[in-house]
């Protein structure tokens, strides 16, 4: 995406879901996040299809929004904006936040009817439209370039505002580099541990062993074992 493209985000929708689409359009903008959607649907027109097309290949984030509406619409001009959104994911290289589908109701992931771009990002469930303020907060964070890993964590009661730490030893071995280089040391590879060093010991003292008693038996001993 150019850097001077719009940092708005595109909800694309079945009218009958309108109600909940506004809930969740109502949220992003609370939260700062522009917000584009279509409300004229029956409007139609070479200028309208022009606009659409045009807003879904700057937007900064694509949303659709899928539901039971959705599934029973198989065809729809929302279909053309998904077909367009996934189309342009072509273009991106692996891993740049665009798609954002969000589900309003009971629909299972497994049985929706959307293109297949869309199953490759996780989904956000927000029954109705409501509660939808965690994901404005987490859209907002997604177009400022920061968090963005955290972002694209599904939504749930459970995690919607908790994120995950590095483990324990981690968390002391980064501070204790710190402390004692005045910034994050990382040991250059190749490097040897002391359960490796006790590891190749012992297996070449086993190796010695067999070489022994190969060589007692008269056997063809095998090349040793070369030092990493």
């Amino acid at each position: 995406m150019p850097p001077d493209s719009p940092r708005a985000v595109f909800l694309s929708y079945a009218s009958q879901d309108a109600g909940a689409v506004l809930c969740i359009a109502d949220a992003l903008r609370a939260a700062g996040v522009e917000v584009w959607l279509d409300q004229s649907e029956l409007t139609g027109g070479d200028a309208w299809d022009r606009k659409i097309r045009g807003q879904i290949g700057t937007c900064a984030l694509f949303a659709p929004v899928i539901s039971a509406a959705t599934q029973a619409r198989r065809e729809g001009y929302f279909r053309i904006e998904w077909k367009l959104a996934a189309q342009r994911t072509h273009a991106m290289a692996d891993g740049t936040p665009f798609l954002l589908p969000i589900v309003i109701d009971d629909t299972k992931d497994s049985e929706a009817l959307v293109p297949e771009e869309f199953r490759a990002v996780q989904w956000t469930r927000l029954p109705g439209g409501e509660k939808a303020e965690a994901f404005g907060a987490r859209v907002r964070r997604l177009l400022g370039g920061s968090d963005v890993a955290r972002a694209f964590q599904p939504v749930s009661s459970s995690t919607a505002d908790t994120g995950s730490k590095a483990p324990v030893s981690l968390r002391r071995w980064a501070g204790a580099s710190r402390r004692r280089h005045g910034s994050l040391q990382v040991p250059s590879w190749p490097s040897r541990s002391p359960s490796a060093d006790i590891f190749y010991g012992s297996l070449r003292r086993n190796r010695r062993r067999a070489r022994r008693r190969m060589r007692a038996q008269g056997r063809a001993l095998p090349p040793p074992i070369p030092r990493p």
